[in-house]
């Protein structure tokens, strides 16, 4: 499977919501075919340049597909758009394009069927209605209740502000209960560090 890339400075995960602005020719053609065709893109973590101008030099090899939900011209002219997370693949091979955009070759990931929330994950699940409160996850509509491990751990590990490295461990695991162990690790760590 082809598919083009939008490198950013963020880790988005199934089932997430992410709004961006698009002014960059390459990326404004990129969401035209990708809107007439009714296919998505791929969005990888920048591990090495920029997300303006020229293509970066080193992205993530796991990455996951945007599928975008809306669109509307902001105040400024430019474009708006909101992607939801799709299914999250591994890069195989990639190449940049004269115009600077990224093809990537590209092997979609399984997910695990999905599996109920248990008592041992009561914690996370507050926490995820917690951040539900917050002005900036309110406006994209997310947190609250989930049912399922998957859609816990991907919310949770979008949402709080864990390093790229950490978030990028997370999506690379195929089981939901593992990434909810290395979430409540990672969290373990933080209140260490904050001291809490």
């Amino acid at each position: 499977m082809t598919l083009p890339l939008f490198p950013l400075n963020t880790v988005l995960f199934p089932g997430c919501l992410l709004d961006l602005q698009i002014f960059e020719a390459r990326y404004l053609d990129m969401i035209s075919r990708c809107m007439k065709r009714g296919e998505g893109f791929g969005v990888v973590c920048i591990v090495e340049g920029e997300e303006v101008g020229e293509a970066a030099s080193r992205f993530a090899a796991i990455g996951c597909e945007a599928l975008i939900r809306d669109f509307q011209q902001r105040p400024n002219g430019l474009l708006g758009i909101r992607v939801e997370g799709g299914r999250r693949f591994r890069v195989q091979r990639a190449q940049v394009l004269p115009d600077q955009l990224t093809l990537a070759e590209v092997d979609w990931l399984e997910d695990d069927p999905q599996r109920p929330l248990l008592a041992e994950h009561a914690d996370l699940a507050a926490l995820l209605g917690a951040l539900a409160e917050h002005p900036l996850v309110e406006g994209l509509g997310m947190g609250g209740a989930v049912g399922d491990q998957a859609a816990l751990a991907n919310q949770l590990a979008y949402l709080l502000p864990l390093a790229a490295e950490q978030k990028l461990q997370v999506l690379a695991l195929d089981e939901p209960q593992a990434r909810l162990q290395l979430l409540q690790a990672a969290l373990a760590q933080l209140q260490g560090e904050l001291g809490v």
